[in-house]
């Protein structure tokens, strides 16, 4: 399934709200961004930015089954917002 990168932002947004929400993984991805508060804040508008929060979440199985469950989203939409978002086509070598 297509997704379009409008609805990708949108995917993203409810990420980065869920990420918001978690107290265990927000310091965690702060930690590893770099990111504080106020970035959130800017980040939220930025396509670029909500495909970091996607490649966050994409780096545990764990944390994409936690994020789809709690949306009643399928396990593979998260990569397909992913990849609708700047910086998420896929490489290809040849």
């Amino acid at each position: 399934m297509a997704i379009t990168q409008e609805n990708a932002e949108t995917l993203a947004l409810s990420a980065l709200t869920w990420l918001v929400g978690n107290d265990e993984l927000l310091p965690v991805f702060l930690g590893a961004s770099g990111a504080g508060i106020d970035d959130l804040k800017a980040g939220a508008s930025d396509p670029a930015f909500l495909g970091s929060v996607l490649d966050f979440l994409l780096m545990d199985d764990a944390w994409v089954i936690a994020f789809c469950d709690s949306c009643s989203l399928p396990y593979e939409r998260l990569m397909q917002a992913r990849m609708a978002l700047p910086g998420g086509a896929q490489m290809h070598w040849t």
